[in-house]
C-alpha cells in the first residue's frame, strides 16, 4: 500500500491554493486566473491555468474570477 497521499500537492499548487484564499478573505471574491500568476510570481496565466487543471483532477477545486461570457448561465445560449 502506497503511503503517499493522491491528493499530494506541489509547492507551487500549495502556493496557488494558499493565495486563493488569502485573495478570498481579503477582496471578497476569487482572484482572475491572471490576478493568481501575478500573486504567486509566474509569467503566465496559462502556467496557473495548468495548474487549476491538475488541481481539479485531484479533486480540488480553486475558484477563480472570469471574464462574462454574455451567455445566459441556464440555457448556455
Amino acid at each position: 500500500m502506497s503511503t503517499i497521499a493522491p491528493y499530494a500537492l506541489t509547492e507551487q499548487q500549495r502556493r496557488i491554493v494558499a493565495c486563493a484564499r488569502e485573495w478570498i478573505a481579503e477582496h471578497g471574491e476569487a482572484p482572475s486566473v491572471r490576478e493568481l500568476a501575478a500573486a504567486v510570481g509566474l509569467t503566465s496565466s496559462s502556467s496557473v491555468a495548468y495548474h487549476l487543471r491538475r488541481l481539479r483532477e485531484r479533486g480540488l477545486e480553486v475558484q477563480t474570477r472570469g471574464r462574462p461570457s454574455g451567455r445566459c448561465p441556464h440555457c448556455g445560449q
